[in-house]
């Protein structure tokens, strides 16, 4: 698929595409919307087979983005920058302060801020040549900082939505729920659904990350290939995306997924597929929007900490909406999310406060 082909595809104001060649940084800039804001969506850098897989990965999580912040009540559009990691040029503090340059150019119609694989040490170097940029260490009891604790909040509140709605419980105590992925908020939803009395499955590719875990909350380990099919209540995917496709949703056997990662639906087509097996799927841009509102709210300036949970506090009451409306029209609950989003951006202002 060419340029114009994936822009037109995916309805793309603009895709960016960088190369510096003292650092060695190639990054792609993807530009979905700004009709409610500055493009806001964080900086994920991975080792892509490929320059089109980078390009993919991109177009995927910008879209993401606009629907995300669009049903998070933020005026921001959707925006996402990858980095294509290469172990020969390492990610040094001049090569983010070259990603930084390749920020400002775009003249604030993109916000970044860290994702996989980039920290809140690496903005502060982006900081230093770029006002267009969020994550970074706040002031006491402000916004700021790390926002993987809040997409955790966020995931646990949605978890409870979820709960309620399918199996008629207010309490996620009495459940068996595995999360694939336990890196800063798989690790940070577990601790959160050990503390409820929650017994918990997980997998990780990290064995570091995975033995901290099993270690805090007497969790059950099992294989990466085989997380997604435990005999469970609740899946947690906080991994990567594209998970559940033809292939995996057949043998899925919770009752409900909601979880961190996002694009976790490999296509449109497969929410059709949880929803005739009667599998409650929590869209994730939707239930794992904690992360952005930090950052949006950190962005915005002046906001305090009891602003960002407040915020959060509404993820529930958002996911409740969408289950009764896929409930009463019989239609999957990606497709009702999506709509709404839609019809907000095409309204041109948040949908929320």
């Amino acid at each position: 698929m060419t340029f114009f082909e994936n822009t037109a595809n995916q309805k793309h104001e603009s895709i960016h595409q960088f190369y510096d060649p003292e650092t060695g940084l190639k990054a792609i800039i993807a530009i979905h919307s700004t009709a409610l804001g500055p493009a806001a969506g964080g900086c994920r850098m991975w080792h892509y087979d490929n320059e089109q897989a980078a390009l993919r990965d991109a177009l995927r999580l910008s879209r993401g983005m606009t629907y995300k912040n669009a049903m998070a009540g933020l005026p921001l559009g959707g925006g996402k920058a990858v980095i294509m990691a290469d172990p020969s040029h390492p990610a040094t503090e001049d090569f983010f302060r070259a990603f930084g340059r390749c920020v400002d150019s775009l003249g604030g119609r993109y916000v970044t801020a860290e994702d996989v694989g980039v920290s809140v040490g690496s903005m502060r170097f982006v900081k230093q040549v770029t006002d267009y940029v969020a994550g970074l260490e706040p002031e006491e009891g402000f916004a700021g900082g790390d926002p993987s604790p809040w997409t955790a909040d966020g995931v646990f509140l949605g978890l409870q939505a979820a709960a309620r709605h399918r199996l008629g419980t207010e309490s996620l105590g009495n459940l068996r729920v595995a999360v694939q992925g336990v890196g800063k908020v798989g690790y940070d939803l577990c601790r959160q659904l050990h503390k409820a009395g929650a017994s918990l499955v997980i997998s990780d590719v990290n064995q570091q990350s995975l033995e901290r875990a099993q270690a805090d909350f007497g969790a059950k380990v099992v294989a990466t290939d085989q997380i997604l099919f435990e005999d469970v209540d609740v899946l947690a995917p906080c991994a990567l995306g594209a998970i559940f496709d033809a292939d995996s949703i057949p043998r899925i056997r919770a009752a409900i997924i909601g979880g961190a990662a996002n694009n976790q639906l490999a296509a449109e087509e497969d929410g059709q597929r949880l929803f005739d097996r009667k599998i409650l799927y929590a869209p994730d841009y939707v239930i794992n929007s904690g992360g952005i509102t930090s950052v949006s709210l950190e962005y915005m300036g002046g906001k305090t900490e009891s602003d960002v949970a407040a915020h959060i506090a509404l993820v529930p009451g958002r996911l409740a909406e969408i289950f009764a409306a896929s409930d009463k029209k019989q239609v999957p609950t990606n497709v009702i999310a999506d709509a709404m989003a839609e019809s907000i951006v095409a309204a041109g202002k948040p949908g929320l406060s």
